[in-house]
């Protein structure tokens, strides 16, 4: 067992204006079709032997438990990738030319590879020599003063610096040059932020209710949780290799919403909000996912933790599966395949030993979440429960800002709020602690008539894209401006009267999470009607969010881009109830 501890510092929360606030699992399989994870499964004694141990303050796979492992395995071997943060590594390599970093393999794996622990990620086919910047932003929530700091560092790159708001609550900066670095590291702990430990085989950005706190409805604050799973997963932004050395990428999320706006059930390890003999704690789900050759959703623990053995918890978790899990192929390395192989009994057991007390009690079935509920719409205006207070929602098409958008959501939210705004999963933005008073003025601000609606249309409000090919060398297809041009062309022609969520995800990897969406949209190559190769997506169809959660399934395989438009339109008459615009003007 690790003897890192770490010393937890109060969450740092965001001043209010007022109080502040006291299934069934489907499987989408690209490959063979998979079964549900066994209850008890004969599991010999040895393969439950830790596979990796601490030396020198990091963990390392043990020598008798490296054959067959993958490229990326053999490169945390050579070198521990939070080195080049804990020991300074970074320093010196900024200072080296690209040319000088891409002759030797040590190096050009540092840049491709270990700089991911450090939340940096070279686009070598699209950006050479220029990085993604991804952050740590627990729940979401951020301050005018951090904004405008990530502002001013994608500004000096002028036409390739661009931020964009996650599908994990978080922000991702663009154009970042490598000499840059450790002046962009030094001034995101000046203002509170950090990128540490963001990418690759680590723990993702936690995430919580985008209304923590305000919420008249909420059931539980999640910011303190999720504030705590942060500074636990980075040792307070000083580095934490106890669990930075993961078979694969892990996330994690909390939830205080009867809407679900949290995604619980994709994540690896969910918090549930559930009683139990009058304690407050949480229900756990497990193993949640999306990669290119599977998708499942979380199930059920069985068990429960107290609202004071969060962290302990997700220790305890992390621990078993960067201890256990399969380190070879890395499409078979998530935590739900160490799940199927174990059974969830002796994954359980090998959690609960892992526990400081040995042990863990059985689920609650006091759970709080109630099951029917109508998932609310935050876009728009809504009242806080601090009275006389409210929030407003606003879209920002597929998550993508320019510096001076940024600097101008700060100005916004310390002009009318209290200087903070959260992130949300849709890639929206919510500005809280709005004075009543001022709600009239906000709204006709040329930036929320302009470019970020409060109210977009039906279609447009439930669109989510991811980084596409335009940036993301993975990406088969552009994605961003797609999404927007296919949904504006389509509403020329449909008149849809209820939301309709539409996701884009440009490579199976599905970083947009198709699978979730009413409408999924999966870059593939296609063939025009020529038998020409051509840019194309594979539809998903009935994936749903909240109480009711359930994976889509692949409708239509292969469709050119430049047919989805009539496609996309006749989808939503057949199934989603819109009416064709030339019948509804007829009929007016």
């Amino acid at each position: 067992m690790s003897s890192f501890s770490v010393r937890f510092f109060a969450p740092q929360q965001p001043l209010l204006p007022s109080t502040a606030s006291s299934f069934k699992p489907k499987t989408w399989v690209m490959a063979a079709p998979t079964t549900a994870p066994a209850t008890s499964v004969d599991v010999d004694g040895g393969r439950l032997e830790p596979r990796v141990e601490e030396r020198e303050g990091y963990f390392v796979l043990k020598e008798k438990f490296r054959d067959g492992i993958n490229p990326q395995e053999k490169i945390k071997i050579e070198k521990d990738p939070l080195k080049l943060f804990m020991e300074a590594g970074i320093d010196e390599l900024a200072k080296m030319s690209f040319e000088d970093l891409d002759k030797a393999k040590a190096t050009k794996d540092d840049i491709d590879v270990r700089l991911k622990w450090l939340g940096l990620f070279h686009r070598r086919k699209h950006q050479y020599g220029r990085f993604m910047m991804r952050l740590k932003l627990p729940n979401g929530v951020t301050t005018s003063a951090q904004t405008r700091y990530l502002a001013s560092v994608i500004r000096k790159y002028g036409k390739e610096g661009c931020a964009d708001v996650t599908t994990r609550q978080n922000w991702q900066i663009r154009g970042v040059v490598l000499p840059d670095v450790p002046e962009i590291l030094k001034g995101l702990d000046e203002v509170g932020l950090t990128s540490l430990q963001s990418g690759m085989d680590n723990v993702r950005n936690p995430v919580g209710n985008p209304l923590a706190g305000i919420d008249p409805e909420e059931i539980v604050d999640t910011r303190p949780y999720t504030n705590l799973l942060s500074q636990f997963i980075t040792a307070n932004s000083r580095g934490n290799p106890a669990v930075a050395n993961l078979p694969r990428k892990w996330n994690v999320c909390v939830v205080g919403s009867h809407d679900l706006y949290e995604h619980p059930h994709i994540n690896d390890l969910a918090y549930m909000p559930a009683t139990k003999n009058g304690r407050f704690g949480f229900n756990l789900l497990v193993g949640g996912f999306f990669s290119a050759k599977r998708c499942d959703e979380a199930i059920p623990l069985d068990a429960w933790v107290s609202a004071d053995d969060v962290i302990p918890l997700c220790k305890a978790v992390l621990e078993a599966y960067r201890d256990l899990g399969y380190r070879g192929n890395r499409q078979k390395t998530r935590m739900m395949w160490l799940i199927d192989e174990l059974g969830i009994e002796v994954f359980r057991s090998e959690v609960a030993k892992r526990m400081p007390q040995k042990e863990l009690e059985r689920a609650s079935d006091e759970g709080l979440v109630q099951k029917q509920w109508e998932r609310r719409d935050y876009l728009g205006v809504h009242p806080q429960k601090q009275e006389g207070f409210s929030y407003i929602g606003i879209h920002i098409p597929v998550g993508r800002v320019q510096a001076d958008d940024m600097d101008e959501l700060a100005r916004l939210a310390d002009m009318y709020g209290s200087g903070e705004l959260r992130l949300t999963v849709e890639q929206n933005i919510i500005i809280p602690n709005v004075e009543n008073s001022k709600l009239e003025a906000l709204p006709n601000e040329p930036l929320l008539k302009d470019r970020f609606s409060p109210q977009p249309s039906i279609l447009m409000k439930g669109l989510v894209a991811c980084t596409g090919n335009q940036f993301c060398g993975q990406a088969i297809i552009e994605t961003k401006a797609r999404a927007l041009k296919v949904t504006e062309e389509v509403e020329r022609l449909v008149s849809v009267s209820r939301p309709v969520r539409m996701h884009w995800t440009g490579c199976p990897n599905t970083c947009g999470q198709v699978q979730v969406a009413d409408i999924g949209f999966m870059g593939c190559m296609a063939r025009d009607e020529n038998g020409k190769p051509c840019e194309g997506a594979d539809i998903f169809l009935g994936g749903r969010i909240g109480s009711d959660s359930h994976l889509g399934v692949l409708y239509k395989k292969g469709v050119p881009c430049k047919n989805l438009v009539p496609v996309v339109a006749d989808i939503l008459v057949e199934h989603f109830g819109a009416v064709p615009r030339q019948r509804e003007e007829a009929e007016d």
